[in-house]
């Protein structure tokens, strides 16, 4: 099958290799611009660039696709279909109808729940207790498409998000080469509209930790906001990234919401909503390296009765 490929991060790579692996004719990748990052504002390449280039793929990175220009150089490809997975653009309705069968989307959540830019992070911060892959046909709004195939897996107790997104990413890989075998004989499955849900891009203010909040949804903000933008709160006013925490007994009754309650060795607790206390594993402070509780205690020696946030 001729295809376009438009993808950009890391979760987007095993969709691309599987096309490959299949031997499918991969005749263009479109990705988002090289950009700078990290501290010294180095220019890289995306993940699905690398791979790319290591198969001489051509490459398109308009910094704009709604233009005249892209929406032709798009019907050009004259693909019979085009995989879209995480490409980080909606596509204008001319990019949708130029492949004979279509655009075939990688997204990560069984559709129609968790519609948006971040459904992993969410559905691990919501306490879901599974996730998984939906192939659909994108429309004009937003993966509200009908549905091709889908895979589910269940949400670690422990897991993170870039954890369960690594994890994903395989399955939607296999996921996307079965949905392409048979894409001319599957029913499309027209998506339910009221039982839609949704998971809006991130921002910095998500990661604020609210510690009247209890430990069970503190602790899952935790792993749903890596990478970004992390559970963070405030301790002597610079801010404090934690990595990782779980749930904690404690009976300090006259406590608040905030305040710390156990500050020894390697056990730094604060108490949360609810009468509920969290154990603060790995942290990071501002302009530091994440470290452990142990050595986070030994650096500032915390005291009980400190607050957080």
């Amino acid at each position: 099958m001729r295809i376009v490929f438009l993808g950009t991060p890391e979760a987007a790579v095993p969709s691309l290799q599987r096309c490959l692996e299949d031997g499918h004719e991969v005749v263009a990748v479109w990705t988002q611009p090289d950009r700078p990052k990290g501290r010294g504002n180095r220019v890289t390449i995306s993940p699905v660039k690398q791979l790319a280039l290591a198969h001489n793929i051509p490459i398109y990175q308009p910094t704009k696709i709604k233009t005249e220009e892209a929406k032709a150089t798009f019907a050009a490809h004259q693909a019979d279909a085009a995989v879209v997975v995480a490409y980080g653009r909606i596509l204008p309705n001319e990019f949708i109808e130029a492949p004979r069968l279509g655009c075939v989307n990688v997204h990560f959540s069984l559709l129609p729940q968790y519609r948006g830019a971040a459904p992993v992070n969410w559905a691990i911060v919501r306490g879901e207790a599974r996730s998984g892959v939906t192939t659909m046909f994108i429309e004009e709004k937003l993966d509200a498409g009908p549905i091709l195939m889908q895979q589910q897996t269940e949400i670690r107790a422990a897991e993170t998000a870039p954890e369960l997104m690594s994890r994903l990413a395989l399955m939607g890989g296999d996921l996307l080469g079965k949905t392409l075998a048979n894409l001319e004989v599957i029913t499309p499955q027209i998506q339910r509209e009221d039982e839609a849900t949704f998971a809006p891009m991130l921002s910095k203010a998500d990661g604020l930790i609210d510690w009247q909040a209890n430990a069970t949804a503190i602790e899952r903000a935790v792993r749903g906001f890596q990478p970004w933008p992390n559970a963070h709160t405030f301790f002597r006013l610079q801010q404090l990234i934690v990595w990782q925490a779980t749930k904690a007994s404690g009976n300090a009754v006259t406590a608040a919401p905030g305040e710390i309650v156990v500050a020894h060795g390697d056990e730094l607790t604060a108490k949360c909503g609810t009468d509920s206390y969290l154990r603060l594993l790995e942290v990071q402070q501002e302009g530091k390296r994440r470290m452990s509780a142990r050595d986070f205690l030994n650096g500032t020696h915390t005291t009980v009765g400190e607050k957080l946030g």
